[in-house]
Parts: C-alpha cells; sequence; structure tokens
C-alpha cells in the first residue's frame, strides 16, 4: 500500500448518493480511470445512471465492491452506518483505507464496526463538494500511514479544497463552519433578497444581486492578500451608506448570533456521535 500509485489504485464507493456521484466524477475529470473505480447501491436506478453517464462499475451488492479495492469511501446515511459496515468486516480480503464522510460516526466506531481490519480516515464535506467546490476537512487515526493519508487527500480533493484536523473533535467545529455553513449563506441570501423586495426591486432581480454578491465576495476572499477585516473596512467609507449597515448588524450584535449558532451546531455535532457512534461500541 505504501508503494501505491493514486492513478493505479482501485476506488470503491459504498452507497451511490449524490456526494458519492460528486467524488467519483470528480476523480474521473481530474483523469482517474473510470474502469478503477466501482460502487454499490441498493437502487437500480443509480447504478444505470452510474454506469451510463460516469462509465464505472456498479454493483448490488457492497461485498463485490469491498472486496477489492485499495481506498473505499462508505458514502451511506449514518443511521444505517453500524450495519453497513458490520455486514462490510468480513468482505474487506486486504486493510484497505477507509474513508468515511457520514457526519456523526467517529472513528472508534468505524473501527469497531470493521472489525480494525482497515485504515480509517473520517471526512467532514460540504454540499458545494457536488459543483466542485467543496471544503472538506480530514482526521486520520493513528493506523492511517502517510501514504493513506495523501491517497486520502488525493481522493477527497476531486471535489474541492481539503485540509486536515490534528485531533478527531476539530471535526464538530468543521461541522459548526463549513459543514453547515452553506445554510447559513443560503439564509443570509434569503433575508438580503427580501429586504431587496421590500426596498422595491422584483424579487428575482434582487434575488440575482444578492447571489452574485456573494459569489463576488467570496472570490475576492479567495484570491486577495488582505483579511477578511481588511477586506471589510476598504468597503466601508466613513459616514457612508456601508458604514450605516455594519452599524446595525453589529448593533443587534450579529457575531455574537453567529457564535451562539454555531456552538449550538457544534454541540449538536457531538450529541449526534454519541446518538448514533458510541452507545453502539458499548
Amino acid at each position: 500500500m505504501s508503494t501505491l500509485k493514486f492513478e493505479q489504485a482501485k476506488i470503491g464507493f459504498i452507497g451511490a448518493g449524490n456526494m458519492a456521484r460528486s467524488i467519483a466524477g470528480g476523480l474521473i475529470n481530474s483523469g482517474i480511470n473510470a474502469q478503477n473505480i466501482a460502487a454499490s447501491d441498493p437502487d437500480a436506478k443509480r447504478r444505470e445512471d452510474l454506469q451510463n453517464t460516469l462509465g464505472i462499475r456498479a454493483e448490488q451488492d457492497n461485498a463485490a465492491v469491498a472486496g477489492d479495492c485499495d481506498i473505499l469511501v462508505i458514502a451511506v446515511k449514518p443511521q444505517v452506518m453500524a450495519s453497513v459496515c458490520q455486514a462490510l468486516s468480513s468482505a474487506l480480503n486486504r486493510s484497505p483505507l477507509v474513508i468515511s464522510i457520514a457526519a456523526g460516526i467517529d472513528c472508534r466506531s468505524l473501527n469497531t464496526w470493521l472489525d480494525h481490519r482497515a485504515a480509517v480516515v473520517r471526512c467532514m464535506p460540504n454540499t458545494p463538494a457536488l459543483i466542485g467546490e467543496g471544503a472538506s476537512a480530514l482526521f486520520a487515526t493513528a493506523e492511517v500511514s502517510a501514504a493513506q493519508c495523501k491517497l486520502a487527500e488525493q481522493t477527497i480533493r476531486a471535489v474541492g479544497s481539503v485540509c486536515w484536523v490534528e485531533h478527531e473533535s476539530q471535526l464538530d467545529a468543521v461541522t459548526a463552519v463549513s459543514g453547515s455553513g452553506p445554510a447559513y449563506f443560503f439564509l443570509v441570501l434569503e433575508a438580503m433578497t427580501e429586504a431587496g423586495v421590500k426596498l422595491g426591486l422584483e424579487k428575482q432581480t434582487a434575488a440575482d444581486l444578492a447571489i452574485q454578491t456573494a459569489f463576488g465576495a467570496a472570490k475576492l476572499a479567495r484570491e486577495s492578500d488582505l483579511d477578511l477585516a481588511q477586506l471589510r473596512r476598504a468597503v466601508t467609507s466613513p459616514k457612508g451608506t456601508t458604514e450605516s449597515a455594519i452599524a446595525s448588524f453589529e448593533k443587534h450584535q450579529i457575531r455574537h448570533i453567529f457564535m451562539e449558532a454555531m456552538q449550538d451546531c457544534a454541540a449538536r455535532s457531538r450529541e449526534l456521535c454519541l446518538e448514533l457512534g458510541a452507545k453502539s461500541t458499548l
């Protein structure tokens, strides 16, 4: 495994929903041979779509995929992760790299359910991965080699940016920032659109302006050498229109609102780990 080249790796997906399909498609777009990718899913139409659109092998049986891969991406709902992994453990003919993208399932649970027959990396992606613009964080257990970490990063980088966290508990913070983050921005865009309508704009016009502004601001923030506070100040002229709006946000404690909301999000992430994983391993 340590000498395995990513281009030669056999990559399997357990579950072929939107996220798995996006990763598989991203891998193919990056140059990975479709013949090296396989996926399993109980839905016949989904399997047919994978074969017709991506050209990858699609199976109904999870074991048929898991038994012959170097990298196994498990992309099923957290509620069925225990039963899926327990059934897979006997099918792992070698010790593959397992990447889990299920929220709320910790590595201890995954290791237990897989009977410690795999090196586990836990991934927290977000929905922009569906268009190749995801922000994903990875955590590797001690059993994962440096070479396997590189394979995991190359796999997930097919749908966006990747960072690593040193402690698994930090994935709760990642969930609060990026995992759930797209919904925060959608809410802000909804609010800006509604405000634009009340100020006299047509709804579609207000929505188009808000969405493009968010896109442009994010692109500017990513490409600029200035930090976020400097970028904000550059738009905020003294006694100008932007300063008036910012003052209103600060008056209503927007920073506190975000802090409280994201603390609640992280707390719920910790609760899910207890509900879906830890209790099942006792």
